[in-house]
Formats: C-alpha cells, structure tokens, sequence
C-alpha cells in the first residue's frame, strides 16, 4: 500500500468557507466513484452536512480564541492505494477508518471516502483542521508524510497486505514519471525551434528571429527579450532557457565564437531498487536449503526444546493435556480483554459522536425553532440552511440511538473518563496476557513436537474450542 504526504487544504480568496470545503470535499464524495455514497464512512459528523458541520466548528473556534487567520488551513488530506486485486471495496474504507481514527486520536472529525473507479482501489481521507472541542487547530507537523507513512505501513502489516519497501520522500514529476517521452514543456518546445532554426544558417539575430516567428512566434523586448508562441499564454525570455540560449550567447554562435550545443532531452530511467531484508528473507525461504541449513535449524530446535523442557518443570504441568487447557484459558483471557478494549473504544467513540451531535443541537436550535415559527419558509432556509442542515442531522443521530431523553454532556465526559481509565487499565493486563498467551502457545507446540503429538494437538485444541 502507498500512501502520499499530508495535503493541507486553504481558504481560498473570493469564497466562503463553505465553498471551500464544497470543492474540495466534493471530487472524493462523488457517488459515481464510492458506489452511490456506499463507500463513504465518517467519524463525528455525517457525509451530507459534514461541510456545515466544519464550517459551523470553525466559527465556534473563532468565538472561543479570537483567532483569525488570513491563510487559513480549513481541512487536510492524506490518499491512500492499494495494489490492484488485494483488497476490497469495504476493507479498503475499514483500513482508511483505521488509520485515521489511530493517527487523529479522535480529536478530529473526518471522512474516508473509498474510491473504485480506477484499476486500484483508493482512499480519500479529509479531516476538519479545528479539533472537536473547537479549541485547537490540527499542526501538520515536520516529518508527518513519515508518520503517515509508517502508520499506513503498520495497519497494512497487521491486515496482511502489502508495504512500501523503498518509499521516496519526495515523488517525480507526472512527465519525469512517466520517463520523460511524453510530453514537452513550453521552454522545451522553444528551444527546440531555435535549434532547428540555427541549422538554416542564419547570416545575424535578426535573420535568427524572422525565422522563428515564421514558426508561430512573436517577439517582444521590454527591457529583455522574451517569445510567445500563438498557441500559448505565457512569454519565455531567452535567459531563462538555460546554457547556450541567452541572447549573447546565441549572438557568439552566429558570429562563430562559440559552438551550440543542441538541445537533448533528459531521460528519467526506472528508479532502482535496493535490496532490503524482507526480500532477502524470502529469497532465503524460497531457494533450497542445504545440509548447512539443516544442521542450523537441527541447533536452534533442540535450544528450543531445552526452553520447552526447563519452562514444563518450573510450571510442574503434570502432562500435556495439562499444558493444552493452561493454553486454552491464555488464550481465552488475552480474548476477552481484547473483546472488552474493543467495546470500550466503541463505546468511547458514540461518546465523542453523541457529546458533538448534543452541542451542535444546543447551538442550533434557536435557528430550527425560528425555522419552525416562519412556517418553514423556503426564504428562511435559504438563509440558514446550514444550521438546519445541522439541527436535522443531530435530530436524526439522536433517532439512531435510540434516545428518548438527551443526556448532558458532563455525563457523558464522566462516562468517557471512566471508559479510558479502564481501557488503559485493561490494556496493561492485555499485554501480560499476550505475552502468557504466546509463551503457553510456543511451549505447546514443541510439546506436541517432542511428543510427535502435531496433530493430535490440534484436534484436542479445536474440540476445546467448540466445548467453550
């Protein structure tokens, strides 16, 4: 999976913020590309009033710090692909959830919307820049692209996909990636017309000119001299293109003083890349092994085993049945702590929804019930649309909740104190756990190694499975 840097998204001059964060939110959202909005998930807002939801954040931050900035980053952007035929649709929008939600601590409302549109599938994750207390702003920090990166690379180990193994920090441009034979620039295109019009000989500059405006170029000197071709907009002075090009310089040619070196264009050959030790790892695995290799492995066994037999007598497991349940139950508890982290951030996470949908309510409901008393005029909509947009929103998250009274959000920051404390609590206990867990499970197996009881292990742990 590749990942690109953080895309910092600014108020452009001319438009409200609104419409700002309409054009960019806008391509990524696009139901041609997300399967009809199926593939477009949110954390802390809703994908059809997200854009009033940020805009509405941001005026609750300028209210609170009496901040106000004139180049004002209103949103971020990171892309995500993946390799063509390795994921689906819905895993790639859980992997893109996933990552933001780890990367933003939840301190942030985002969309993750799954494009499918092209032969690899990918990611557009957008977030609000204001955090969800409208207190602070998100800082795009120096080395973030390596944090994404890393973390991308991360959760796509843990689901089992491909990483990144030469990543460069910074990309080619598009004509440079695709080998530079695709398209030439303006500058390229000029010089290319002096050098064919150098080879006619011409006697002075002058000749030298004509002859390029007889290509489609017009000639200007204001002060400099600089070229404009009929099919572009944009004048090139000769001193820009480079050695050889400059107007002294083309004037020594003529003169015979000087030999000009025509123009070549550069090739950009495939990037190289380096051995790395997961490649090397897995020639390893893949070529034979050799009797060296063997007696290696024969060593490392049987130091293996000495650990198994050492661990079995300090635990006094009285036989091996005894040592499978002990297995078992590590394995059940490292489960249920686990089930239990995963409530708890589930849990943790409707807190956060629930406490800004709550707020959000509150602020808007002043606006909903003037709404209401115009007789919900198309006129007062018009000039209220995203507070309402916002009011129905809540309303309906309170519905999907299944909420008859609202609780208060003291209650809630209560609550989520409480969640955390224990989460972090439990996680402690998950890593011990883990860690018995794994021990049980590798002395289990050489075990059952010694034994020559593989298989008969197997069985006896999936029977217990199925019992529990």
């Amino acid at each position: 999976m590749a990942t690109t840097r953080i895309i910092p998204m600014h108020l452009n001059k001319g438009k409200t913020l609104a419409q700002c964060l309409a054009d960019r939110t806008e391509y990524g959202m696009n139901p041609d590309k997300t399967e009809g909005g199926a593939l477009i998930s949110a954390f802390a807002c809703e994908p059809e009033t997200a854009v009033s939801e940020f805009a509405l954040s941001k005026r609750e931050y300028r209210e609170l710090t009496g901040r106000v900035q004139e180049s004002d980053v209103i949103a971020y952007q990171v892309r995500q692909s993946f390799k063509p035929g390795e994921v689906t649709p819905e895993e790639a929008n859980r992997i893109g959830y996933e990552f933001a939600k780890r990367f933003l601590k939840g301190r942030h409302a985002f969309l993750v919307c799954t494009h499918t549109d092209k032969k690899h599938i990918h990611n557009h994750i957008y977030w609000n820049s204001t955090t969800l207390d409208c207190t602070r702003k998100f800082k795009n920090f120096i080395g973030s692209y390596r944090a994404v990166r890393r973390l991308s690379d991360l959760i796509c180990a843990e689901h089992r996909l491909s990483v990144v193994e030469n990543p460069q920090k910074h990309g080619l441009s598009y004509n440079k990636w695709r080998g530079g034979h695709d398209k030439l620039s303006n500058r390229d295109l000029l010089r290319m017309a002096i050098d064919a019009a150098l080879e006619k000989q011409p006697k002075d500059f002058d000749v030298l000119l004509a002859l390029l405006k007889s290509s489609g170029y017009s000639v200007a000197r204001k002060g400099r001299l600089s070229l404009r071709h009929e099919n572009r907009k944009q004048s090139i002075r000769l001193e820009t293109l480079g050695e050889g090009y400059s107007e002294q310089e083309l004037r020594a040619v003529l003169a015979g003083s000087r030999t000009h070196k025509p123009f070549v264009r550069k090739k950009y050959p495939k990037r190289r890349e380096r051995a790395t030790l997961i490649a090397d790892i897995e020639a390893k695995l893949n070529a034979g092994k050799g009797y060296r290799y063997d007696q290696a492995m024969k060593v490392v066994k049987l130091k293996q085993m000495a650990k198994t037999l050492i661990y079995l007598e300090e635990k006094g497991f009285a036989d091996f049945d005894a040592l499978v349940n002990a297995a078992a139950d590590a394995e059940k508890q490292f489960y249920d702590l686990k089930a239990a982290i995963k409530t708890a951030e589930a849990r943790m996470g409707e807190i956060q929804t629930l406490r800004t949908h709550i707020m959000n309510y509150s602020r808007t409901r002043s606006v909903y019930t003037g709404y209401r008393k115009a007789g919900y005029s198309k006129k007062y909509l018009a000039e209220h649309e995203g507070d309402i947009l916002i009011h129905k929103a809540a309303k309906k998250a309170f519905d999907a909740f299944g909420l008859k009274k609202l609780p208060t959000v003291r209650s809630l920051n209560e609550e989520f104190a409480r969640l955390l404390a224990e989460k972090k609590a439990a996680y402690a206990e998950y890593h011990r756990a883990q860690e018995q867990m794994r021990e049980l499970m590798i002395h289990k197996a050489n075990a059952a190694y010694l034994l020559g009881l593989g298989e008969q292990s197997r069985q006896t742990t999936e029977r217990q499975r199925e019992e529990k």
